[in-house]
C-alpha cells in the first residue's frame, strides 16, 4: 500500500503519515507506552470516532476509508480521504496574505468548536483547512473531546493558550494577530 508513496510527516519512530499515489491519507498511529489507556480504546479509534462525530455537527473533515490493525504489537493504521483545501498555515504563506480578511472565519469557527462542546487541544494554523467552497474544517483530529455543553470559559481559555503557543512556536508573533483573535472569540 506504501509502495511509491510520499511520507508528509515522520518521528523517531520512522514514518506516521503517508500520501498514497491514489492521493488517500495512510497514518500510521503507534502506541507509545506498554501501559497507556491506548491499549483499551487506541489513538486511530479516537480519530476515526472524532471525524465521525464532526460529520455529525456539520464541521468539515476527512473521510475514513478503512481501520487495521498492523502486525506490530501496539500499532494501527486508518487509511482516510483527505479534507480538500489548502491548511491555513499554507494560505497564510502565499503572497498578499492579509489576517484581517481571514480572521473572522477563523474567530468564527472557533466560537462554533466551543459552543458545540468541541475541545481541540490540536487547534493550530496546520490542522484547519480552507475548502474549495470556503469552508473551514478540521484534520488531524484524535486528539479531541466532545462535552455535551458549550465549552465553559476555562476550557476556552486553555484551548487558545494551546493555538497561541503554537503561534509562539512557528515564530508567527509579529504576523498573526493573537490578541485580536482572543477577543473574538471570548467576546461570545
Amino acid at each position: 500500500m506504501i509502495e511509491a508513496a510520499r511520507v508528509l510527516e515522520a518521528d523517531s519512530y520512522g514514518p506516521k503519515v503517508y500520501l498514497l499515489q491514489d492521493g488517500n491519507i495512510l497514518k500510521l498511529f503507534r502506541r507509545k507506552r506498554i501501559l497507556s489507556s491506548a491499549m483499551f480504546r487506541p489513538y486511530s479509534k479516537r480519530f476515526i470516532d472524532n471525524a465521525a462525530q464532526l460529520h455529525k455537527l456539520g464541521v468539515p473533515t476527512l473521510q475514513v476509508l478503512q481501520f487495521y490493525r498492523l502486525q506490530t504489537p501496539g500499532m494501527t493504521a486508518v487509511l482516510y480521504q483527505p479534507l480538500p483545501g489548502e491548511t491555513l498555515r499554507q494560505i497564510a504563506n502565499k503572497e498578499g496574505f492579509n489576517w484581517q480578511q481571514t480572521l473572522p472565519a477563523l474567530a468564527g469557527l472557533i466560537r462554533s468548536l466551543h459552543m458545540s462542546g468541541i475541545y481541540f487541544r490540536s487547534l493550530h494554523l496546520g490542522n484547519i483547512v480552507v475548502t474549495p467552497d470556503n469552508r473551514m474544517g478540521l484534520i488531524d483530529v484524535a486528539d479531541m473531546r466532545f462535552l455535551r455543553a458549550p465549552l465553559p470559559r476555562h476550557l476556552i481559555k486553555r484551548n487558545l493558550q494551546h493555538f497561541a503557543r503554537y503561534i509562539a512556536r512557528e515564530n508567527l508573533n509579529d504576523s498573526f494577530p493573537m490578541q485580536a483573535l482572543e477577543q473574538a472569540v471570548l467576546a461570545s
